[in-house]
C-alpha cells in the first residue's frame, strides 16, 4: 500500500528525491543522473513492475529546465501508481537515459517522445522516429510548433512528382481537439497564437 509510511521510507532512503504536489498519485522528482538506479530499485525492491506510460513536457522557452520526462509505473503488489518527473539538463540538446533496459515496454514510448519532443534517450537500442519520417525537420509537440502545422516537402520524390503535394498546414478554427483560449494563456502556448485563418482570411505570419 502506498501510504505515508511508504512515502517517508522512500524519501529517507533516496535523499535525492523530492515530492511534488499531486491530486491523484504519488509524484516524485528525480535528477536524471539518478533515474536509472532509482527505477531499478522500484522494480526489484518495491515491485513496481509495470511501466504504464512515458512521455515528456515542454515547459516553454525561457524556462531553466525546459524539458522533462514523465514516467508512470504501476505496482501489482501495492495496487497503486507512482509518477516520476526527471528534467533534461540541456535545453538545446535535451537528453535522458533510456529506461528500456529496465522496462522493455519503454522502447516505443521513448521513440515517440523523441519524435515529438526531440529528447534523445541515450543507450536506446533503436532510437528512430516512429510517427514522422526520418528527415522530418520539426518536433510537433514542442511549444514553438504551431497548431496549424508547417509547410513541409513530402519525403518521397515519386509521390511528390505525381501528386505535386506537400505537407500543408491547416487552419485551426477551435475544432474538437483545440481548447478555448479564454482566460489566462501563456504566450508560449501554441493555442495563444492566431491561427484562425481560412480561405477568406489571410494566413497570419
Amino acid at each position: 500500500m502506498i501510504d505515508e509510511e511508504f512515502i517517508k521510507g522512500l524519501l529517507a532512503k533516496h535523499s535525492f528525491l523530492s515530492e511534488r504536489e499531486s491530486i491523484d498519485c504519488l509524484t516524485l522528482e528525480s535528477p536524471s543522473g539518478e533515474l536509472i538506479s532509482f527505477l531499478e530499485y522500484l522494480k526489484t525492491e518495491e515491485s513496481f513492475d509495470m511501466l504504464v506510460d512515458l512521455t515528456a513536457i515542454d515547459h516553454g522557452e525561457g524556462e531553466d529546465n525546459r524539458f522533462s520526462t514523465v514516467i508512470h509505473l504501476y505496482s501489482l503488489l501495492h495496487h497503486g501508481y507512482i509518477r516520476i518527473h526527471a528534467s533534461c539538463n540541456d535545453n538545446n540538446e535535451p537528453s535522458m537515459p533510456s529506461v528500456s533496459s529496465i522496462y522493455p515496454s519503454a522502447n516505443w514510448h521513448e521513440r515517440e517522445t523523441y519524435d515529438m519532443f526531440g529528447i534523445k534517450f541515450t543507450e536506446h537500442p533503436n532510437l528512430k522516429r516512429i510517427l514522422m519520417w526520418d528527415d522530418y525537420p520539426y518536433f510537433p509537440l514542442r511549444k514553438e510548433f504551431p497548431l496549424a502545422g508547417i509547410d513541409t516537402p513530402l519525403p518521397a520524390a515519386d509521390v511528390a512528382e505525381v501528386t505535386d503535394a506537400s505537407v500543408e498546414p491547416a487552419p485551426m478554427m477551435g475544432g474538437p481537439f483545440v481548447s478555448s483560449a479564454n482566460g489566462m494563456v501563456s504566450d508560449s502556448e501554441p493555442r495563444a497564437k492566431d491561427e484562425s485563418w481560412t480561405e477568406k482570411n489571410e494566413k497570419p505570419l
